[in-house]
């Protein structure tokens, strides 16, 4: 199982505080642009209507915890419309303000060229990020901009350059989805490895250029992950004409 560090928050309290806040934005902007956006548990599934989550009154203070309290750790915004309509609303917007999401854009970007050391994951902690001790972020790593506080990673861990670590997606026609990223300790990634919303226990290991999420929503501790390609699937040879 993945140790969790004590001096690091909780991830599940780290993840209902990031969705209020983004539900609250969202709220006001859904009333200002005269949009229904929904939130919903899976990847497909229609939701519940944010309107009926509103902290600011007390029915919907006590629908929201309610909501927010199974630990779920990936939730999808839908209904912010199609980039066309007069009405569509940013998904950026609903992340965070727009001064924030400039800072922390361009803390990343620095982060990009810095090599593995101290200073960087001083850096990264400014951003939000939660990195433990002795964890070591090689040069080129991208860690995603867009909520960096859903980012944990344990101690003594290595991730190797090339790496991508990234919380969200957006699907198109004002659809996004987001969950966390908990890396445990003594975890060696390898180079150009791809992470999403997963839970890696401690004392993995992945091999250069794997995949791990979206195919996977956890990995046990002390398992090896390398690559697969997919199967590909070939198209139909053309009918014969008679």
């Amino acid at each position: 199982m993945t140790s969790h560090d004590e001096r690091l928050p909780d991830p599940d309290r780290i993840m209902r505080d990031v969705t209020t806040d983004m539900i609250i934005r969202a709220l006001r902007l859904a009333r200002k642009k005269g949009r229904t956006i929904h939130i919903s548990k899976t990847a497909n599934g229609k939701g519940v209507d944010i309107a009926t989550l509103d902290p600011a009154t007390a029915e919907g203070a006590e629908r929201l915890h309610a909501y927010l309290s199974t630990g779920q750790r990936y939730y999808t915004f839908s209904g912010l419309g199609a980039p066309e309509e007069p009405n569509a609303i940013n998904w950026r917007q609903i992340n965070l303000p727009f001064g924030r999401r400039i800072l922390v854009l361009f803390q990343v970007g620095i982060s990009f060229f810095m090599k593995g050391t101290p200073l960087k994951n001083k850096l990264y902690r400014w951003m939000g990020a939660h990195i433990g001790k002795n964890v070591e972020i090689m040069q080129m790593v991208w860690l995603d901009h867009y909520r960096p506080e859903l980012v944990f990673v344990g101690d003594n861990t290595l991730i190797g350059a090339f790496s991508r670590l990234t919380v969200h997606a957006y699907e198109g026609c004002g659809k996004f989805r987001y969950g966390l990223i908990e890396i445990g300790a003594h975890c060696t990634i390898g180079a150009g490895t791809g992470i999403g919303p997963v839970r890696i226990e401690d004392n993995v290991r992945t091999l250069p250029g794997t995949t791990i999420s979206p195919y996977l929503a956890r990995v046990r501790a002390g398992s090896v992950v390398g690559y697969a390609p997919p199967p590909v699937k070939l198209p139909d040879p053309p009918a014969e004409k008679s």
